[in-house]
């Protein structure tokens, strides 16, 4: 007596519940991108109306002349931004508290400002950038 067995298995594969699923992913996806807009940030500059009640110490300017950059600690011209290190090590040595003014040009990289900034917080110097009132 042979045993016929009752349900046979279906090997087809259905994929509409698939696409249904790509298709709301693909939808969110445009919506999302969409919404997020590159220039959403509407940047504006400091205005400098109020002006810092504290005193510098000294003054650290940077000046762009052609392709190279000149830095001065008070009038005094140094070498490069490790000269600005070893000028302002000397003059803030025994200070409680120094603070250091930074004047740059509007020509100067932000890259050479952060450098200056860089060199303040490394010797924990208070630093104020100088703007136009």
């Amino acid at each position: 007596m042979a045993i016929k067995r009752g349900s046979k298995v279906d090997k087809s594969f259905s994929s509409s519940a698939m696409t249904d699923l790509m298709f709301l992913l693909l939808i969110f996806m445009l919506i999302a991108t969409t919404l997020i807009n590159p220039n959403a940030l509407k940047l504006m500059l400091p205005k400098s109306s109020n002006q810092l009640k504290d005193k510098a110490v000294t003054t650290v300017s940077i000046q762009q002349k052609g392709s190279t950059y000149n830095y001065y600690v008070e009038l005094e011209k140094v070498r490069g931004i490790e000269g600005v290190e070893q000028a302002l090590k000397a003059r803030l040595q025994g200070q409680t508290d120094p603070t250091v003014s930074l004047h740059c040009d509007k020509t100067v990289a932000v890259d050479e400002v952060v450098k200056v900034m860089n060199v303040a917080k490394d010797n924990g110097y208070r630093l104020i950038l100088a703007t136009q009132p």
